[in-house]
């Protein structure tokens, strides 16, 4: 059930910054010393998919958060993933086809777009910004690149998106098993955004959040998608960039878990997704889930400038 409007919206704009670091989208910048010198990738990568074998998911006895806990215990079918996170043309292509309109740019009540929500850097607060939506993810004035991931979509923006490709949303257990394969959650904190030379991996912020973000991985804000190496499956930014939907609803005591179940651990009471992968607002001294085995829930029926989205299928082999 997806609630579009309502008090829950500013509701969300309360509680969500003890949960989600956020920051103002910047326009992304790579230094010239920037630690990653990986060229970005995403006109070869954008639209492909890859195969993921099913096979067991555990992260292990490694949770650095008690959300952590819960969950990441199971098998998985084979199924295929969308290389990339999909993209603002992407999506266009999607809207151009069937005219479809996003949540965001919806009329709410009073006749105001419902918007997206925007992390204001001035004021350190969160705020629901009306002209906010998949084009302009900070509102009026701000513009999306093309191959930067599509953003400022709720959950039904990416599952219709996803339905229209004869598609639909990965569950939890697919994505860590896209992201890690049958391994463990590393014990080290750091190892899915850094290598051991020190290379940045993903785009997350560095710096004291919210007061600086050094950009030392080359990007203050959200990058253009395949910018940073693959993992070993050859997916791009599973950890870092933006959030990523997944189609499980979201319980810090049980998982996979059901509607009622993530209504009752829910304090508004709405039943919300788990969401997956950090983003470029994920700080060390306050988010630090840019990890696979870092899960959070979030407002079905709200979309923000750092939670976008990929797409799988589940691969039916036939029998020989």
């Amino acid at each position: 059930m997806v609630q579009n409007g309502g008090m829950h919206r500013y509701a969300w704009v309360l509680w969500v910054p003890l949960l989600l670091a956020g920051c103002e989208r910047a326009t992304p910048s790579r230094p010239q010393d920037a630690a990653s010198s990986f060229a970005c990738n995403g006109a070869l990568a954008v639209g492909k998919q890859v195969r993921i074998e099913g096979g067991r998911v555990s992260r292990g006895g490694v949770a650095f958060r008690d959300e952590e806990k819960v969950g990441g215990e199971g098998e998985v079918n084979a199924f295929e993933i969308d290389v990339t996170e999909v993209t603002k043309a992407q999506f266009a292509e999607f809207v151009e086809a069937t005219g479809y309109v996003t949540v965001a740019e919806r009329p709410g009540p009073d006749g105001a777009p419902l918007g997206a929500a925007v992390f204001d850097r001035a004021t350190g607060q969160w705020r629901i910004e009306s002209r906010a939506n998949w084009r302009a993810p900070m509102g009026e004035g701000s513009v999306a690149k093309n191959d930067e991931p599509v953003v400022a979509v709720a959950y039904e923006d990416a599952a219709a998106y996803a339905a229209w490709r004869g598609r639909r949303l990965p569950t939890e257990l697919e994505w860590e098993r896209a992201a890690r394969g049958g391994s463990a959650v590393p014990a080290d904190m750091e190892a899915e955004r850094r290598d051991p030379q020190g290379r940045w991996l993903a785009n997350s912020w560095q710096g004291s959040f919210p007061a600086l973000d050094t950009a030392e991985d080359g990007y203050g804000g959200v990058a253009s998608v395949a910018c940073f190496a693959p993992n070993a499956a050859g997916l791009y930014d599973m950890v870092g960039n933006v959030w990523e939907w997944t189609s499980d609803w979201y319980s810090p005591v049980v998982a996979p878990a059901t509607f009622e179940q993530s209504r009752a651990a829910d304090p508004e009471h709405l039943g919300k997704r788990v969401i997956k992968g950090g983003s470029h607002l994920c700080s060390s001294d306050f988010c630090a889930r840019y990890r696979s085995g870092s899960r959070q829930p979030a407002d079905m029926a709200l979309g923000t400038s750092h939670i976008g989205f990929r797409t799988v299928k589940e691969i039916k082999d036939n029998a020989s």
